[in-house]
């Protein structure tokens, strides 16, 4: 998949459709932001990652601080972000290694596709905001979308942590794209080596993918629908409108828990 097409299309409709916007208009997905605080946040992201794929493999410690400037500038200020991400990435092999927060990470790559979807997401937030008409990208994008959820903002953990299943799984089918997914919940223990904090949390770890090899019955809730209406669903964007919900109600409700705690 054209991983930076998507950043540098997707990145140009959410600042196109914040040009149209009130700066001060609410972003519908999240309550504490306004189209400039959205603006901001989407290029300090870019700015972020185009320094930590430039100095790679170094880690963030070098990093700048991306200051903010006034809210009638911050549009054109995401569009030179977004330039300076795609140059940066542009310059290295996708396989080359580079710093992430996620275990599932490590290289250049991860990056591309990380950022390819926090851009498709924050274009959804954009025409929200605006009022616009939300813009489906495809079948074969949603679905990668919903497996980059899944698999690394929600699954993925850290060499010091276990996971203990509890017996509840969600079984997530793109109908449209003949592929689905089935996620554990559970707990996460573990003591981070570096602050020494512990933890002991409710979490969901992606098991399975398309062909399930387990037992139905093994699968406590289904969640159905296009691929599209899956992803907005997961990520907070859209309801269960085009969805079909099967089984265990409140199973299905602790992940979507899950996906909030781990997606803030």
């Amino acid at each position: 998949m054209d991983y930076a097409g998507v950043i540098a299309q997707e990145s140009a409709r959410t600042a196109d459709a914040l040009a149209e916007a009130s700066l001060t208009a609410q972003v519908p997905s999240c309550a504490d932001w306004d189209a400039a605080d959205l603006a901001y946040h989407l290029g300090e992201v870019q700015d972020f990652w185009s320094q930590i794929v430039g100095n790679a493999p170094a880690g963030p410690d070098d990093a700048q601080d991306t200051v903010r400037r006034p809210d009638d500038e911050l549009v054109p200020f995401l569009r030179t972000r977004t330039q300076a991400l795609l140059g940066a990435l542009a310059a290295h092999d996708p396989d080359e290694p580079c710093w992430s927060w996620s275990a599932t990470g490590g290289t250049v790559g991860w990056v591309l596709r990380r950022q390819a979807h926090e851009a498709l997401v924050h274009r959804v937030d954009a025409e929200q905001t605006a009022g616009q008409p939300v813009t489906d990208p495809g079948t074969a994008l949603a679905a990668d979308g919903v497996d980059e959820m899944l698999g690394v903002m929600v699954s993925g953990l850290p060499p010091w942590a276990s996971f203990t299943p509890d017996g509840q799984r969600v079984r997530l089918r793109a109908t449209d794209a003949d592929r689905e997914w089935v996620m554990a919940l559970g707990r996460f223990h573990g003591t981070s080596p570096t602050t020494g904090k512990e933890y002991d949390e409710e979490c969901a770890e992606l098991v399975g993918e398309a062909p399930w090899e387990g037992e139905d019955q093994d699968v406590t809730a289904t969640v159905a629908g296009p691929a599209w209406d899956l992803e907005l669903w997961l990520w907070g964007r859209g309801g269960e409108d085009g969805l079909t919900v099967a089984g265990d109600r409140g199973a299905v409700d602790r992940l979507r828990a899950v996906i909030v705690e781990s997606t803030q």
